[in-house]
C-alpha cells in the first residue's frame, strides 16, 4: 500500500471489521442452528450448552445489528421471541458449512502437526496456552440431528 492511501486502510479495517463478525465461534455455531430455520432464545441456548445467557444475547444482537438475523416478538404470556436468518444470514450458510467440511476432513494433519510442534516446543508456556485455547469449547452435535420439536421460551 502507497503511503498516503487510505483507501485500502479502509477496506481493509471494513473487511476486518466483518469478518470479527462472522468468524466468531459463537456466529458459525448459531448461523449453523438457524440454517435449520427460526428457533427460540431457550432451543439455542439448549443446542449451545457452552454458551452463556449473556454471550448468547449478544451474539444474536450483534447479527441483529449487522442485519443477519432477525428477532420476531410475539405478545403472548410469557413473550415468544424467534430469531430467523435474514437473506444475508443465509448466504453465510454455504461458507459455514464448506468451513466445517474442510475441518473435518483436515483434523487429523491439523492435530498430527500440532503434536509434532508441541513436542518440538515441550515447557513453553506458549505452547500451554496454545493447548488449552484449541480445547473444544462446543458440545458436538450431529449436523443432521432433528431439532426439538417443542418451541418453548
Amino acid at each position: 500500500m502507497e503511503p498516503g492511501n487510505s483507501h485500502d486502510t479502509d477496506s481493509c479495517r471494513a473487511v476486518a471489521d466483518v469478518l470479527a463478525r462472522v468468524g466468531d465461534k459463537w456466529t458459525v455455531y448459531i448461523v449453523r442452528l438457524l440454517s435449520d430455520g427460526p428457533m427460540r432464545f431457550s432451543e439455542m441456548r439448549r443446542a449451545v450448552s457452552a454458551i452463556s445467557q449473556r454471550m448468547l444475547s449478544l451474539t444474536l444482537r450483534g447479527l441483529e445489528r449487522d442485519g443477519l438475523v432477525t428477532r420476531t416478538v410475539t405478545p403472548s404470556i410469557p413473550p415468544r421471541v424467534d430469531y430467523e436468518l435474514t437473506p444475508l444470514g443465509m448466504t453465510l450458510i454455504a461458507p459455514i458449512k464448506a468451513l466445517g467440511q474442510w475441518a473435518i476432513a483436515n483434523r487429523m494433519q491439523v492435530e498430527a502437526a500440532r503434536a509434532v510442534f508441541d513436542g518440538a516446543n515441550a515447557g513453553s508456556k506458549t505452547v500451554e496456552e496454545l493447548a488449552r485455547k484449541s480445547r473444544p469449547a462446543l458440545p458436538s452435535r450431529n449436523a443432521t440431528a432433528p431439532r426439538e420439536s417443542t418451541r418453548e421460551n
